[in-house]
């Protein structure tokens, strides 16, 4: 299990009794049978209990435990200690993002934490399976836990608290620097500091992007106790009425392990009965909660949706949740989790006034679909994509997937309600890796979303001329198609309408609808009396003609090329662009116009 989940379940069950017990006593039957009980944190709360309760009459008590029995907790009678001297830890490839149970050798410190464990109450002895020379190699303690996970987290908080340059910080126990630059790398690729220009070198670029200084939307991003991918998720969530449902989907993800342990051997055929039993009722469950059509391919965090909604109905009691195969303590963990980032957004967002509703409705088709892509907005680093027929290069990778960052296959979890679907794309929550690499909490994903919900990850084509670039009143900018590929991988990408990518070119067309009257409609009135067509922005012998470059050249000064940027420039100086649009109408207009300038209200 988890070393963090044992140590935080340890401190939850900090019972010591102290050392007040019995000096001696009649010792117990050597050859009495042993009464053997298990204890780790995913057990249900009533049978971590049954190891503080006296055994039957006749019988040893005997507790087979993980690390959670390492600290903060003393069980009565303990006298005898095995120690294997290992532990299971979870490894996390920052490079890759694979995490893996790992069975390794505990330190020296946890030895001596496991030795305390024996005689609490009473004399004792603690038996070690490895020599003194063994423990003279362990190290003294373990490594720290900032060493050991990704710290995009604590990053975007340091940069909420204008602390820029995160290198420079006076860690008592620093993360690498390859720790902080991946770090930095995603929150840029989620929006939440900016990117540095990219016109530096590659040492400066290299030093600036540990100084990059947080964004409006990383500010609300670090308000939520969220990773950032979550964080973004709820930031995205506004419209549409998503924000209930968002929250709901956080809470869930955050807590490990909804369901319970299914797969563990059975003691008895009867005991093997229930558990097949229980699985096919699980599976069931699952298929109803996810729903068909769009609800489907949301996938597992449908699941998760429909598990917490159905459960939050039934009262949340242990009878629901024993029925459906569901983890009542991590059932009380969402329910906790979901009032917590309910009160962070209404603090952010005071006019949203929500409140935790325990008998929401599942969400619209539309809601699934937007559902969907904020899901894909938080999780874009986490894309796989189906190996396609062409491209198999052996057995083993039939209906695999392909990552950015792994050369070997990846295959969707067989609990997934997608495991027979095998979309083509796909966003995952997390990779296990077991007996092979399983992608978990895994989301269907249509291709033309990528370029639009993940431009930092898509290398772009030029601007196609077909269909040609167009003006969209909406967004105040000029937007064209565009080709892309997915970065590392050169997966090729359908066109898709983007925003005008920035250059000279990008002002060029912005001046051509400007002088149209797209952007005011009160300069469409003077479009028949100029002395060139617009289009001669984009000519190539427009140079030729001074008015051209003489209003490029003013666009070009004040960065004007959208709607937004021009009105900034009219705020500080109402005359802006005034000497340059008139040299495109007859010396005998240009009265009526310095009269209605700036054109910003409509004829």
């Amino acid at each position: 299990m988890d070393e963090e989940e044992e140590e935080a379940l340890g401190s939850d069950l900090d019972l010591d009794l102290g050392d007040d017990g019995e000096d001696g006593g009649e010792q117990p039957d050597a050859s009495l049978p042993l009464h053997v009980l298990p204890l780790y944190s995913l057990l249900a709360p009533e049978k971590q209990a049954q190891v503080f309760q006296p055994p039957p009459e006749g019988t040893r008590l005997c507790v087979v435990a993980t690390n959670v029995a390492e600290t903060s907790l003393t069980i009565p009678g303990i006298k005898y200690v095995v120690d294997c001297g290992k532990v299971k830890k979870r490894h996390y490839d920052r490079v890759t993002g694979v995490s893996s149970f790992r069975v390794t050798w505990v330190s020296q410190a946890s030895a001596d934490q496991r030795a305390g464990r024996a005689g609490r109450t009473e004399p004792g002895h603690c038996y070690r399976l490895y020599s003194s020379a063994v423990f003279g190699d362990f190290e003294q303690f373990p490594p720290p836990e900032i060493t050991r996970r990704p710290v995009e987290d604590l990053i975007l908080q340091m940069k909420a608290l204008n602390i820029e340059k995160v290198i420079n910080f006076p860690f008592p126990t620093p993360p690498s620097v390859e720790a902080l630059v991946a770090a930095e790398e995603l929150l840029i690729a989620l929006g939440a500091l900016q990117a540095p220009q990219k016109t530096e070198s590659m040492k400066q670029l290299q030093r600036s992007r540990l100084s990059c200084p947080i964004t409006a939307l990383g500010r609300t991003m670090a308000t939520f106790p969220v990773a950032p991918r979550y964080a973004k998720m709820l930031a995205l969530s506004r419209q549409h009425g998503c924000l209930p449902y968002a929250i709901t989907v956080v809470a869930a993800v955050t807590v490990r392990e909804l369901f319970e342990e299914l797969d563990r051997p059975a003691a008895s055929d009867n005991e093997l009965a229930v558990l097949k039993a229980k699985r096919a009722r699980v599976a069931q469950m699952k298929r109803i909660w996810a729903g068909q059509g769009a609800s489907l391919k949301l996938g597992d965090i449908m699941v998760l949706l429909g598990a917490v909604g159905a459960c939050e109905y039934s009262g949340c009691s242990p009878q629901f949740c024993e029925a459906n195969g569901l983890r009542y303590k991590a059932m009380v963990e969402i329910r906790r989790l979901r009032g917590q980032l309910t009160t962070a957004v209404n603090t952010v967002c005071p006019e949203a006034g929500l409140f935790v509703d325990p008998k929401m409705q599942p969400p619209s088709e539309s809601q699934v679909t937007y559902l969907r892509q904020i899901v894909v907005a938080g999780l874009g680093d986490h894309l796989a994509r189906r190996v396609q027929s062409e491209d198999l290069l052996d057995d083993k990778w039939k209906n695999a997937y392909k990552t950015p960052l792994l050369d070997d296959p990846v295959f969707i979890h067989p609990s997934s309600v997608l495991f027979r679907e095998l979309p083509e794309f796909v966003v995952y929550q997390e990779i296990v890796e077991t007996t092979k690499m399983y992608m978990k909490g895994v989301s269907a994903v249509e291709v033309q979303w990528i370029p639009v919900l993940l431009p930092s990850y898509c290398q772009f084509d030029n601007p196609l001329e077909e269909p040609p670039p167009a003006y969209c009143p909406e967004k105040g900018r000029v937007l064209c198609h565009r080709a892309s590929v997915f970065y590392r991988v050169g997966w090729p990408l359908p066109a898709v309408q983007v925003d005008f990518p920035e250059g000279i070119d990008c002002y060029k067309h912005f001046a051509r609808v400007l002088l149209e009257g797209q952007v005011f409609p009160k300069l469409a009135s003077y479009r028949g009396c100029l002395l060139s067509s617009p289009s001669t922005m984009l000519k190539t012998w427009a140079r030729l003609q001074p008015r051209t470059e003489s209003l490029l050249r003013a666009l070009v000064a004040e960065q004007a090329s959208c709607r937004e940027t021009l009105l900034a420039a009219w705020r500080k100086s109402p005359k802006y662009l005034l000497a340059e649009y008139c040299e495109w109408l007859p010396q005998a207009m240009h009265a009526d116009v310095e009269k209605a300038w700036p054109p910003t209200s409509d004829p």
